[in-house]
């Protein structure tokens, strides 16, 4: 079970625990800075990848799922390829949503499969592109992995949370950095803002100063959803990277939230939890939601006997066209080298 990331991560200027952890924080980043100078095997198509450069969640699923609409739009079949965090998939499999469980394949995995025509999960980034290919790929769209240094990546778009950006500005242990800001930077084409906030709008200056374009989005709850929501009260939970943003959105529709519940990013749920979970809001009079990521981690025996409400989100991203830019310089790339 992954952790919740510690407060102070969060904070505008590190801090005296940031600096305890520092001598660790210099030996994790240097390992991944190292990682990210290496090649990667390559794929006769081009793989876009969408990552972040901190840990934890900042959007990637839903820009993942953006692209791969706008790709299906265009006449490709686009494969979605991941680790499947959380799953105990080692060797890359062809994601079957009817049979495989969170447990097996992660829960990205999973909400990839309702969009993308086939999603292949597992450890081995390299031969999972190598499974797409053979089985019909015309696109590779990587949900994370852009520090897996296993993979070419032909276009790179960096997501960042504008609510939080990148923390105190330290590596982890010390903060959220998976390597130090600027050589990641480096090794990226684009970097795409999610939502507002002075701490993402700082990483877009920062961008902006490479000469890296800057894209800005949000995540819109679906409509639907929404008025399904409405009229009673709500004991909302939920296990992503930040659980804050969940209860905010539902808050900014004016929902009555009655209760919050925050887990760790991936949580497996256990019976004893949701069984709480569901007494509380029989207490209260109130129907249990959560996000579509932690929906598919939850038995069909909570979601049925519990009436669990699940709440979708898309990217509505500002200037829809630059996604066809990305794509168009993945493709320019791949045929590049065929040349």
């Amino acid at each position: 079970m992954m952790l919740r990331a510690p407060a102070f991560w969060w904070r505008d200027r590190p801090g005296l625990a940031a600096a305890l952890l520092s001598p660790i924080a210099a030996i994790i980043g240097g390992v991944a800075l190292r990682r990210l100078g290496q090649a990667g095997g390559m794929v006769d198509v081009p793989v876009i990848c969408i990552g972040n450069p901190t840990v934890g969640g900042a959007g990637k699923t839903p820009t993942a799922i953006a692209l791969i609409k706008r790709l299906k739009a265009r006449g490709a079949q686009p494969f979605a390829l991941l680790r499947g965090h959380g799953g105990e998939a080692k060797a890359p499999l062809r994601v079957d949503p009817a049979h495989h469980t969170a447990s097996e394949v992660g829960d990205e995995a999973l909400l990839l499969a309702r969009h993308a025509p086939t999603v292949v999960a597992g450890g081995d980034r390299l031969g999972g592109a190598r499974l797409a290919v053979k089985a019909g790929a015309t696109h590779v769209v990587m949900d994370d992995g852009f520090q897996n240094p296993s993979l070419h990546k032909d276009c790179t778009l960096l997501v960042i949370d504008g609510g939080v950006g990148i923390g105190n500005g330290c590596v982890t242990p010390s903060g959220p950095l998976r390597a130090p800001l600027a050589p990641q930077l480096a090794k990226a084409d684009a970097v795409l803002v999610i939502g507002d906030g002075a701490p993402g709008a700082a990483v877009a200056g920062a961008a902006r100063a490479v000469d890296l374009p800057v894209l800005s989005g949000h995540l819109a709850p679906e409509a639907s959803a929404i008025a399904a929501l409405r009229g009673r009260p709500l004991v909302a939970f939920a296990g992503i990277g930040r659980p804050e943003k969940f209860f905010a959105t539902l808050e900014a529709e004016g929902l009555s939230v009655v209760g919050r519940h925050a887990f760790p990013d991936h949580h497996p749920y256990r019976p004893e939890e949701m069984a709480h979970l569901a007494g509380e809001a029989r207490r209260l009079g109130a129907r249990l939601v959560t996000t579509q990521k932690d929906f598919v981690r939850l038995g069909p025996e909570f979601t049925v006997t519990a009436q669990i409400a699940q709440l979708p989100v898309s990217l509505m991203l500002g200037g829809g066209d630059r996604l066809d830019t990305l794509i168009g310089w993945a493709e320019a790339r791949v045929a590049a080298r065929r040349l």
